[in-house]
């Protein structure tokens, strides 16, 4: 018999990236035993962060064999952000794909000439990563 309080420690780091992006819209409404695995079941605001939270899965097991998931994408394709005070794209780019190094894309997404020249209250679509 599956261990629920097992399978969540296991699969944590799913848990943390959900609660990461509540403030834009990712919710958990349930983590339940199904049979022998986990039944995750929520909703993300894009494919940008659905694709964050299968990233997760993935480390946590590629083959997620004792996970099953109804994680719904309510949105679009790009996740809106608004820049901070102390951002800069490579935090962004770390952020929604789990490395700095794709702020050119999202800088070509935006239309920016010079990825440097970002403001606080600015708002910007991060795209998918294709």
């Amino acid at each position: 018999m599956a261990d629920l309080d097992a399978l969540k420690q296991k699969y944590a780091p799913v848990f943390a990236t959900l609660d990461e992006f509540s403030e834009y819209g990712a919710t958990l409404e349930s983590a339940e035993l199904d049979g022998e695995k986990l039944h995750l079941k929520g909703t993300v605001p894009s494919e940008v962060i659905a694709n964050r939270v299968w990233d997760s899965i993935k480390e946590c097991d590629p083959t997620y064999s004792d996970l099953e998931h109804e994680i719904a994408t309510t949105g679009g394709a790009d996740q809106a952000y608004t820049i901070k005070s102390g951002d800069n794209l490579s935090k962004v780019s770390k952020l929604f794909y789990g490395t700095p190094n794709k702020y050119l894309k999202i800088a070509e997404a935006n239309g920016m000439d010079n990825p440097d020249l970002i403001k606080p209250g600015q708002v910007i679509n991060v795209p998918p990563l294709t």
